[in-house]
């Protein structure tokens, strides 16, 4: 806050002695510090990050559906998912059935809930319109405006690009890590992504998806979770904690660091790099000379589960470092 410290006259004291030297006494007027503003930077950066997302939605698409070697490999991790299945089963039929109507509509509440205590009334409506726009995008994707052309012999069932269940997951975890304070979002985004890449290998597991699937309706959340960012307005900036405020309303230096966060992405795009290289090595191999030194479907099977946890960790990392530098006001 400021402080007007104009002098104005004053009485004299009792015994006729003034307040001052020139008989006035200053008087404090306090004055609410200026509103918080965006940080233009970031925004782009965030939006970059939106297109970005949409390329890597449609590139998943156009090599995994519209090739044949794309379509072999999907289909070879599809079968390599009867390996193990009644054991592993027991395991993901709980976490799929998590997934529904109940889960979208606690998870999203808890969302706005959080977004409203803390008055953040913008991104209220933003994390809605966030998971709503997200899981509407898939299914429009899904069964209307993307085909499965029949590539290889016989008929392999219609699209099913992207994964309906992994977009919720993702959607509402991703929402919750927008509206909750600066503290806990890296907490909430290893939560969240945790889960949502057991979501996704579930889903794999009991054979409903192939892994480009799973892969694209990450990206589908990737890109209205960066959306949202690139849109935060002023009122859903963060605010530095009181213990950091000097006595002008200024937050000092280091008020909205945040080495945790930047730890948690650190490690989700380390995890993604390794993920993501043996996935890439694991599919040239089967695209090649089909030598992996295991049966192919087994490795098709592996390289895509790698693939699923290295588009979570990515997806993950990159909404939780958006997220930390678009709700930080500019200095």
């Amino acid at each position: 806050m400021n402080v007007d410290t104009r002098e104005q006259p004053s009485a004299a004291r009792p015994g006729g002695d003034p307040g001052g030297p020139d008989g006035v006494v200053p008087v404090a007027r306090l004055t609410p510090p200026p509103p918080p503003r965006v940080r233009t930077g970031a925004h782009v950066v965030a939006g970059v990050v939106a297109l970005l997302a949409v390329v890597a939605l449609w590139l998943t698409y156009r090599v995994f559906v519209t090739t044949t070697a794309g379509q072999h490999v999907d289909e070879l991790a599809l079968e390599g998912a009867e390996h193990g299945q009644n054991s592993l089963w027991q395991v993901a039929e709980p976490v799929l059935d998590v997934v529904s109507v109940t889960f979208v509509v606690l998870g999203v509440g808890a969302a706005i809930a959080v977004a409203l205590v803390r008055r953040r009334w913008i991104l209220a409506l933003q994390v809605a319109v966030l998971v709503g726009g997200a899981n509407l995008t898939t299914q429009v994707l899904k069964h209307y405006v993307l085909d499965r052309p029949d590539l290889l012999s016989g008929w392999n069932g219609p699209n099913t690009l992207p994964s309906g269940h992994t977009t919720v997951a993702a959607s509402v975890s991703v929402a919750l890590l927008l509206a909750t304070p600066r503290a806990w979002r890296p907490v909430v985004a290893l939560l969240g992504g945790a889960y949502t890449a057991a979501t996704g290998v579930s889903v794999l597991i009991g054979q409903w998806h192939r892994p480009s699937d799973v892969v694209a309706a990450l990206f589908v959340v990737l890109a209205w979770g960066a959306l949202v960012c690139a849109l935060t307005p002023a009122s859903s900036l963060d605010l530095a904690p009181r213990r950091h405020r000097a006595a002008s309303g200024v937050a000092r230096p280091g008020a909205f660091a945040t080495p945790g966060s930047s730890v948690v992405a650190g490690l989700l795009l380390l995890g993604a790099a390794v993920a993501g290289g043996l996935s890439a090595a694991a599919v040239v191999r089967l695209t090649g000379d089909g030598t992996t030194g295991v049966p192919s479907d087994v490795a098709a099977y592996a390289a895509g589960s790698l693939a699923v946890l290295g588009a979570t960790a990515v997806t993950f990392a990159l909404l939780l470092l958006l997220r930390q530098s678009t709700a930080r006001p500019r200095a």
